[in-house]
């Protein structure tokens, strides 16, 4: 390995095999070299942060996932003592259940508009929450196949030890990226179940984590509870801070549906009232996915058992394949609505997307700015400037989760202050 020296003898012209001292011309060719000291550092075995390097680089049109995402640096998945929530289980919440409603008591209420009606008496008090909780029908782990080419999905082994190898050629191993079952939960403080609701599932992309990318860095429970929307979030870990997206138990037949029924006991529990399952069970479904998130996504509308629930899909920067699935659920559910936002990165799939709608007869908008109406199909793209790695929190806007709920929200759906009906034209 040259030194410092050596180098810049050689970007010099300069020959000898000695590395020059630190004399006064050697400060001056140092400063001169300033602009590309990260060539000069990656040669003297001192190389920046290639995590720090992703995340302030100036993409272009050619990148790849790899080339937008830090490369992984796996952690403890589990959450340690020095963390701010805590893996939570059924059996760490108050089984109590809620007594019956008494004679003479007006009907219960109609929960979503859509379910039947349940009992239901809310806490005195009730603080917002965001936790983890362990859920065996969450994506991984997942030890059957892989849909695409109808082999294990864990087709590497080293010992005792299974992995995935990766289209791209990379290997991934089962106990560090497939091995986590834990769904984010957000309950906001505000959300009432006796008025219409929703379930926001939430797909990540690429490299993320829970914690440190859907909860801090794209904030997507906040989202949830600046949208004045009654609505609670559920977020399944998918493959842990990889470059992959796969879908794990998303792509077996009645996956999602075996998510959204483990999820409905859990959300009753941790709201207070175990009886209140029945009335999540029947909410409607609004379904995010960003980024990667388009994969489990698709498989759920396709093959998830409980297309009919969902009112509603939501793609950031998300059309990387699977277009005959999204169309398909387009074309067969008017009912729900369906916004793609995307970058130059997406542009030509969302473009042949919005194709196949018309040729189908579909009605597609290019702009965010009317209605948001069940049937309502579009497709809105961001100018430059807009990068893809912040997409969950600036697309078209800033928050879009947060400003796709209150367009579609109905007036009573809404429970927070400081929500206009002008909000959701």
């Amino acid at each position: 390995m040259p030194c410092c020296g050596t180098i810049q003898r050689s970007l010099h012209g300069r020959a000898g095999s000695y590395c020059l001292g630190l004399s006064r011309w050697r400060r001056v060719v140092l400063a001169s070299l300033f602009a590309p000291l990260s060539l000069i550092l990656a040669q003297c075995g001192k190389a920046p942060n290639p995590g720090a390097l992703a995340a302030n680089v100036q993409v272009s049109p050619s990148d790849t996932f790899e080339d937008r995402f830090p490369a992984p640096s796996f952690r403890d998945r589990f959450p340690t003592a020095t963390e701010s929530f805590e893996q939570k289980l059924a059996k760490d919440f108050a089984q109590a259940a809620s007594p019956p409603p008494p004679q003479g008591s007006p009907a219960p209420y109609r929960v979503a508009a859509l379910g039947p009606q349940v009992p239901y008496q809310r806490p005195a008090e009730r603080d917002e929450l965001t936790t983890l909780v362990s859920m065996k029908s969450s994506a991984f782990p997942y030890y059957g196949a892989n849909p695409a080419s109808e082999t294990p999905f864990l087709n590497i082994a080293k010992g005792d030890r299974r992995g995935h190898r990766s289209y791209s050629g990379r290997v991934y191993w089962q106990d560090e990226t497939y091995n986590d079952s834990r769904v984010l939960v957000h309950i906001p403080e505000n959300f009432e179940l006796q008025k219409p609701g929703v379930i926001v599932v939430f797909f990540h992309g690429n490299g993320a984590t829970l914690e440190r990318d859907v909860r801090d860095r794209q904030m997507v429970p906040q989202q949830i509870s600046d949208s004045g929307v009654n609505a609670v979030l559920l977020a399944p870990q998918l493959a842990v801070d990889a470059a992959d997206s796969s879908a794990g138990k998303f792509w077996q037949p009645g996956g999602f549906k075996r998510f959204l029924d483990e999820s409905a006991a859990n959300l009753a529990k941790l709201y207070g009232d175990p009886n209140a399952a029945k009335a999540f069970a029947n909410m409607p479904i609004v379904i995010v996915g960003y980024s990667g998130g388009f994969l489990p996504t698709a498989w759920s509308l396709e093959v998830g058992g409980i297309s009919d629930r969902v009112r509603g899909v939501i793609l950031l920067d998300a059309v990387y394949g699977e277009l005959d699935k999204f169309a398909g659920w387009i074309e067969n559910h008017r009912s729900g609505f369906f916004v793609s936002s995307y970058t130059h990165y997406t542009a030509r799939r969302d473009r042949e997307l919005m194709q196949m709608l018309r040729d189908k007869g579909i009605e597609v908008s290019e702009d965010m700015d009317g209605p948001l109406r069940p049937g309502s199909v579009v497709f809105v793209q961001t100018p430059e400037g807009i990068t893809h790695r912040d997409y969950v929190t600036r697309a078209w806007t800033r928050n879009p989760i947060e400003e796709v709920l209150v367009k579609m929200a109905a007036p009573s759906m809404r429970v927070a202050a400081g929500i206009s009906s002008s909000s959701s034209r």
